[in-house]
């Protein structure tokens, strides 16, 4: 999804306001949501944003959006935000963010949706993180016990 920063998104600094990209992020990572399981979808957590760098105004935007895992009615989407210089039009990663979409039916109950096959090395390291940040997130909520936590137990015992 790619858009231009105008004068009435910015901050007194002339800087994209950072709720305008989170809602430019949520728009892009539903639409990946959506367009994977072929279903309505759902914002259902913003697990991480990264706001690693401003976008001035005038800026042109690109926000990506890939469904990095698949659960059984969830969707984990990576974002990366890029920003293109306007002289020389080379592109710059400014920002990335991880949020997570449940697919549901009419009624808003959840469905289940297709599995993700990752392809590229990137897509793999995305993949395989995705179910430690699952679970961490399960054990922090009290919905996982620690001991049940495979995937982040295999980081601190070889």
């Amino acid at each position: 999804m790619t858009d231009l920063v105008l004068p009435g998104e910015t901050n007194p600094l002339n800087n994209l306001f950072g709720g305008e990209l989170l809602a430019r992020m949520d728009r892009a990572a539903s639409i990946a949501a959506r367009r994977h399981s072929r279903r309505i979808v759902v914002t259902a957590s913003v697990n991480h944003v990264a706001f690693n760098r401003a976008i001035p105004l005038g800026s042109v935007v690109t926000i990506e959006a890939k469904i990095s895992r698949t659960f059984k009615t969830s969707m984990e989407v990576f974002i990366d935000v890029w920003i293109e210089d306007r002289e020389s039009g080379i592109r710059t990663k400014a920002n990335e963010a991880i949020y997570t979409f449940v697919a549901v039916d009419e009624t808003g109950r959840p469905v289940e949706v297709p599995v993700v096959e990752p392809e590229t090395e990137l897509e793999k390291q995305r993949f395989d993180a995705a179910l430690r940040r699952k679970q961490l997130s399960l054990v922090l909520a009290g919905k996982m016990n620690p001991h049940d936590a495979t995937e982040l137990k295999a980081l601190f015992i070889s």
